[in-house]
């Protein structure tokens, strides 16, 4: 049973919420929706659902927090707007609104209903409507959307402005590339199916972002190999080139995206996961520097949390018997607001435990006062995992997951190469 959405008696009221793009997916496939600030949801796997609800207690430190399921429909709003709707599962709507989602409730991108059956009812009459009046409309968003795809292939490092005027946005909304294409194809599967099935199951997740101003998050796929058990060979075969192509034979890690803040700009750089099969192992590397540095200095200070965090969990999973993480990903998350400048001419008392550091070689007029960065590692993507416990597995592999900590152990000896050769 779901931690958010236990058994609870059904009243005869319901409230959807509006999903929105999560603008922060820099990597994957599956469509990552934002449910509320602190809330994500994405379409349920019923094993990655399955590894949420039996991880072991020593990984949770290291995923995302889960807090539920969903049901998902695909509607019109008050506006005639066609969006994604999640609804509490199993009339818990109760605990829905346990889940904090006034930050996300304008009247007019929620829909309300006084009857559950009529609910229903209603999400069949716009279903039936939508397929009979837009069906040659859908033909040609589909075209649309084919052409913005293979322009996402090819344009593999795109830069965004996020700031006007040099102050970082209140609203920090850039228009991600990735999660757009993936909300859209995830809105043209749902269309396309709206006649035969509306509604869906979705997992909610802890938003890892929400506690940062100007999210910076970098989406490694870890391991030697990425295909499941119960791939076909066709999946197999297509998984092992890809890894062959790629750093992940070699290191077992690649980058599979990237959003990094540019102070110096103003601007959000992004990669995407085609630029990341590839690179080089040096390639991979000046990445990894690429994306602890703002475009004005490098941040020197995240690195020794970094890689304490990723040794912690490289201990942990050295601990899990017969887990295998196949085409998981590992995310690396700080803030990417700039420190404080003071003037190295100021008074002597705000020039106290100044890094001796300046932000802008070129000038050399500034010194930082340092803060408490903080730095979240977590590993996300569960849906290719296998252990013993779960029963209908064919295969049951022993010991720990060998390739995933392989990556690990080379991602840590990078960072700390990194941090040597840039020096103090």
């Amino acid at each position: 049973m779901s931690p958010a959405f236990g058994a609870m008696e059904v009243e005869h009221y319901s409230k959807g919420v509006l999903l929105e793009p999560f603008v922060h997916q820099v990597g994957g496939h599956s469509c990552v929706l934002r449910f509320n600030d602190k809330t994500i949801c994405k379409p349920l796997i019923q094993r990655e659902h399955q590894f949420y609800e039996t991880l072991p207690t020593e990984m949770r430190k290291f995923t995302p927090q889960y807090e539920g399921v969903v049901s998902v429909s695909f509607e019109e709003d008050e506006d005639g707007n066609l969006c994604l709707i999640a609804y509490p599962l199993n009339g818990d709507h109760d605990n829905l609104e346990n889940l904090d989602n006034s930050d996300c409730e304008p009247k007019s991108k929620l829909l309300r209903w006084t009857n559950k059956k009529t609910m229903l009812l209603e999400n069949e009459k716009i279903s039936k409507e939508w397929v009979r009046q837009h069906r040659k409309e859908e033909k040609i968003k589909s075209h649309k959307l084919e052409e913005e795809f293979e322009w996402l292939k090819k344009s593999e490092v795109l830069y965004y402005s996020v700031e006007k005027k040099g102050n970082v946005s209140s609203q920090f909304k850039p228009h991600n590339p990735w999660s757009m294409k993936c909300h859209q194809q995830q809105l043209q599967r749902m269309k396309e199916n709206a006649k035969h099935r509306n509604q869906y199951k979705f997992i909610l997740l802890e938003n890892l972002t929400s506690r940062y101003e100007v999210p910076c998050v970098l989406d490694l796929k870890m391991g030697t190999r990425q295909h499941g058990d119960d791939a076909s060979e066709e999946k197999k075969a297509n998984q092992i080139r890809k890894c062959q192509q790629s750093t992940s034979a070699v290191i077992g890690v690649r980058v599979c995206g990237m959003q990094v803040y540019q102070a110096g700009t103003g601007q959000l750089m992004f990669m995407n996961k085609y630029h990341g099969r590839k690179l080089s192992v040096q390639g991979f590397k000046e990445a990894l520097y690429q994306f602890f540095h703002n475009g004005k200095y490098l941040r020197r200070e995240l690195f020794e949390s970094v890689i304490k965090k990723l040794t912690e969990l490289k201990s942990v999973l050295e601990k899990q018997e017969s887990y295998r993480f196949y085409s998981s990903s590992l995310l690396i998350i700080y803030d990417g607001k700039e420190r404080q400048e003071v003037a190295v001419d100021s008074d002597p008392e705000d020039l106290e435990d100044l890094s001796e550091e300046s932000s802008d070689e070129s000038a050399g007029a500034y010194a930082y006062k340092p803060t408490a960065s903080t730095v979240d590692v977590r590993m996300i993507d569960f849906a290719h995992t296998t252990c013993k416990y779960y029963g209908e597995d064919s295969v049951v592999h022993e010991g720990q997951d060998t390739g995933y900590v392989f990556g690990l152990q080379n991602l840590i000896d990078i960072i700390k190469e990194i941090r040597d050769e840039s020096g103090e």
